[in-house]
């Protein structure tokens, strides 16, 4: 019986495992991957038509049919942009949290 107490008051001593570091990189995750959402809905789109209306129809002087396939070839690049910034910082950020992981 007295092994139990033991065992118990040794049980009780250690404080209970912290799981806010866990909720702050998850709550951080899903910040990142919401600006990225965004920016890939809104970057392409915004600019699909601007380098449409006034890069390529009111600078250059092209027609309404070549503007919409030069301008389809800039908004493409700009996904892919998004999308090599989003890799880049989730790789860093998994590296990140990685290395804190390797210290403790």
């Amino acid at each position: 019986m007295e092994r139990l107490d033991k065992a118990a008051l040794n049980a009780a001593s250690f404080p209970p495992p912290d799981f806010r570091q866990n909720d702050g990189s998850l709550v951080s995750t899903l910040k990142t991957l919401l600006f990225f959402t965004i920016l890939m809905i809104m970057l392409p789109i915004g600019l699909y038509f601007s380098s449409k209306v006034y890069v390529f129809e009111g600078a250059y002087g092209m027609s309404n049919r070549d503007s919409y396939f030069y301008a389809a070839i800039v908004a493409v690049i700009a996904v892919h942009a998004v999308l090599a910034l989003f890799i880049y910082v989730a790789w860093n950020e998994g590296s990140k949290q990685w290395r804190e992981g390797k210290q403790d």
